[in-house]
């Protein structure tokens, strides 16, 4: 069962070092939401930390930071994404051969 991730945030904001999001509602779900649903950077790398596979499209760059854009809290350490992806962010099951 997924929980609730508690998160130290990272950065320059101020506040609550701790910060508690329920992830169940987004992962293993598919593409149910955007960054615009989430009222954090906290928040959705929480959601991206949960489903490092990404179905939500919310580290569209493939740098592990999800919705960068969002105000604070923030976590800023990166999800390690070792799979290639389409450029939808979708994951690609096999390598895509160069052309000869």
């Amino acid at each position: 069962m997924i929980a609730a991730i508690t998160l130290t945030a990272c950065g320059g904001d101020h506040g609550s070092s701790k910060h508690t999001f329920d992830v169940a509602p987004y992962v293993r779900k598919g593409h149910v939401v955007d960054c615009d649903a989430f009222t954090s950077q906290a928040d959705a790398q929480a959601v991206l930390r949960a489903d490092a596979l990404d179905p939500n499209g919310l580290d569209r760059d493939g740098d592990g930071i999800a919705c960068p854009h969002l105000p604070g809290p923030r976590d800023k350490k990166p999800v390690h994404r070792d799979f290639l992806t389409d450029k939808d962010g979708a994951p690609i099951n096999e390598p895509i051969k160069p052309s000869p």
